[in-house]
């Protein structure tokens, strides 16, 4: 059995070049061989969200609070609530964070695939975000 304390892993702010606004990760656990699931929570403040990226194996999130926005390369924007589940394919182009009006947090969950979990791509244009 493994406790992964609260607080053990300081907050980290989600870096620039990764997301637009402010944005702060809290990781929940990380893979040790050969475990290969990471989760984290990961708090976007209004209007602050990912670049796009992709994901290997693929990446659930569960909304924690608050309202945020999805979107995959190609589709409309979503608007995700308290409750909701995400499953992005592996490889499918997306992005994820806040409403213009409201924070919102979610868990990520994804798969190390030799050695990696995300490509981050170029960021997320306002008129993509529908600011």
């Amino acid at each position: 059995m493994q406790i992964y304390r609260a607080g053990k892993t300081p907050s980290r702010p989600g870096p620039a070049d990764w997301f637009s606004g402010r944005v702060r990760i809290d990781a929940l656990f990380n893979p040790a061989a050969p475990d290969r699931v990471q989760g984290a929570l990961v708090t976007f403040e209004p209007s602050a969200r990912t670049a796009w990226h992709t994901h290997p194996l693929g990446q659930t999130l569960i909304v924690a609070s608050g309202r945020g926005r999805v979107q995959r390369e190609g589709g409309p924007v979503e608007e995700i609530s308290p409750g909701d589940v995400v499953w992005f394919a592996p490889g499918e182009k997306h992005w994820h964070g806040a409403s213009p009006e409201t924070a919102m947090s979610h868990i990520a969950l994804q798969e190390v695939k030799d050695g990696k979990v995300v490509d981050w791509m170029e960021h997320v244009t306002d008129a993509q975000y529908g600011a």
